[in-house]
Parts: structure tokens; sequence; C-alpha cells
């Protein structure tokens, strides 16, 4: 009787290996400053390394306050860059989460209604209470998009399939497709909630100011704070239920408490930029590439990289239609709906 012996790596290997993820960490924090660098000199009007400088750290006219380059640079591009950043970085670490919680590698944030929460939301409040301000119908977004994930998250808790990931997506569709069907039946009986829907749904980080973005941020604290209490048990559900389960992991508090991350991290950009497709997707697999399943490196990966595909993608949509803009969300989805199609073309392949 043979017995099968199990090659453990050498320790060199493992601290090379790990030498190599710090490395590629700090490589991605060092482009994402530069990227930032670039998003608050590119626009309709130019900005040199100097201009830029002087609208961040000059000082206003006591009498006049901010203006030209210094009213640009606050008011405008700091915001916009600095929310990219926070968005980008919750949606990366949220579609990282909810690919390892469900086991399914074509999840992503949308899965738990959170997008279709906060646009119901949104057209609803405008319709029915005239909110325009995005200060104001920022909350009611969030608030929207946090129950859509909580009665997902409820409804795929109860019945026989109770914690099966594939329950989990059933009825994240479910909800997806209702609140899909009663936000476009608000929007055509309202004007202006059929305006703003059209706006608000492209998906951008401009035209926030940092009042919408503090709370936003602190949501996404939180949100990523718990995230990192369910990565050693992430690692473990990769074994599968039976094992993790085996090895102490409390499946059910797990999962709420992932879910729970998921929710405040997606629905908190959601309130701010509106729904953009295909990001969480996009970087989760990105970084799974670069780093291998150990979700203790893939979370920060996705969530750096993330915070980079967005912002690159907001200059991109800067420049191409200049002196106009493309939205960043629809250059999102023209990245994303090609990268989703090699997906589903490597998998065919693999299971040939």
């Amino acid at each position: 009787m043979s017995t099968a012996v199990v090659e453990r790596p050498a320790p060199g290997a493992v601290v090379e290996a790990r030498r190599g993820r710090v490395v590629g960490l700090g490589v991605l924090v060092v482009v994402l400053a530069a990227t930032g660098a670039v998003s608050l000199a590119v626009g309709a009007r130019a900005l040199s390394p100097a201009e830029v400088w002087h609208g961040l750290f000059a000082a206003p006219d006591p009498d006049q306050g901010l203006t030209g380059i210094r009213l640009i640079v606050r008011t405008v591009r700091l915001p916009r860059t600095v929310l990219a950043v926070v968005a980008g970085i919750a949606l990366g670490v949220g579609g990282a989460l909810i690919q390892g919680f469900t086991r399914n590698p074509v999840a992503d944030t949308g899965l738990l209604g959170v997008n279709s929460g906060a646009s119901f939301a949104v057209v609803t409040v405008i319709a029915v209470f005239g909110v325009t301000d995005p200060f104001r119908y920022v909350w009611f977004a969030f608030l929207g998009a946090a129950v859509a994930g909580v009665v997902v998250f409820g409804l795929s808790s109860i019945g026989r399939g109770a914690g099966n990931p594939l329950t989990l997506a059933l009825a994240g569709q479910g909800v997806t497709v209702f609140l899909a069907a009663m936000t476009t039946a608000v929007a055509l009986s309202d004007q202006k909630s059929l305006n703003a829907l059209r706006f608000w749904n492209a998906g951008s980080p401009a035209g926030v100011g940092f009042d919408v973005i503090r709370p936003v941020a602190a949501f996404v604290a939180v949100g990523l704070l718990l995230a990192l209490t369910t990565l050693p048990s992430l690692n473990l559900l990769d074994l599968g239920a039976d094992v993790a389960r085996g090895l102490g992991v409390n499946l059910a508090l797990s999962r709420t408490v992932g879910i729970a991350a998921v929710t405040l991290l997606a629905g908190a950009a959601t309130a701010a930029c509106g729904p953009i497709a295909f990001l969480g997707l996009m970087v989760a697999h990105v970084a799974r590439y670069l780093t291998g399943p150990d979700h203790r490196w893939l979370v920060p990966y996705a969530g750096l990289l993330g915070a980079l595909v967005l912002l690159v993608c907001d200059i991109v949509g800067r420049l191409v239609v200049r002196p106009g803009e493309l939205d960043a969300g629809v250059v999102v989805a023209l990245l994303g709906a090609p990268f989703f199609a090699v997906l589903v073309w490597r998998g065919r392949i693999r299971s040939a």
C-alpha cells in the first residue's frame, strides 16, 4: 500500500512569493498616486504640474476666496479623483468578496441587488419628494441599496436551499428584475425622475462634493473593516463548506458578515457614483491571477486595482470626446463587456 507524499513549498519560495506580493502592492500604490496626479491635470482645460500644485496648496485670497485654477482643482477635480479612488476600492473589494462567498467566478456586486435598489430609491424620492440635491438623494440611494441587499440575503437564507450560493444568485436576480421594472415604471411617469435616472445610471464620480464623499468614505471604511475579519474564513471556505465547517468556521456568521461588508461597500459606492458594471468582476480576476487564491492578498490587490481602473476610465472619458466627457461607467462597461466574454470563452475551453 503506497502513500502519497505531499510536497510543501520550500521556505525560501514562500518568502520570495510574499516579497513579490508586497512589492506588487507598493507598485500599485505608486501607480495609483501618479494616476491621481494625472487626474488633477486632465480635463476640458489641461493644467501643468505647477498649476496643479498651485491649485492644491496656494492660500486663497481672503477677499476673493477660491478663483481660477484653485476653484477648478479644489472643487471639481480633487473631489472627483478622491471619489473615484474610494468607490474603486469599494467595488474592487466587494467584487472579490462576493466571488469568494458565492464561489461563483462571474459574480459581481450587482448580484445582491444593490444597484437596482439604489436606482429605485433615487427615482422614487425625486418623483415623490422632488429631491434633486445629490447630498440628499445619496442617502436614499444608500438606503435603497442596503434594503435590497438585506432582502436578497434574507430570501436566500430561508427554505431548503438556505445558504446555497445558487439560491443567493437566484434571489438576487429576482429582486433585481423586480426593482428594475419598478424603477422604469416610476421614471416613465415622471420627467424629472427620468432625466435624473438617465444621467445617474451612467455612473460617474463627477459632480459630487466632499459633503457627499465624507459619509460615503465612512461607510466604505466600515465595510473594509468587516471585510478584513472575513478573510481567514474565506480562505477556508475555498476548501469546501464541509471542510471549513470541520475546521471550526461558523459559516452562517461568516457569510452574514461578508454579505454585510459587500452591501456597505457596493451600496456606498453606488449611492455616490451610480451603478458601475463589471468593475468588481474584472479586477477580482486580475487580482487572482497576480496573487493566487489567498484572499489575504487577493482582496487588497482587488481594491487597489479597482481604484486604478475606475480612475483611468474616468480620465479616458474626459479625453476621448473633448471638450465633452464620456461617463466613467460607460468606459468601464466598454472595457468590461469583452473581458466578460473572454471569461466565458476560457471557461468553455476548460470544460471541453
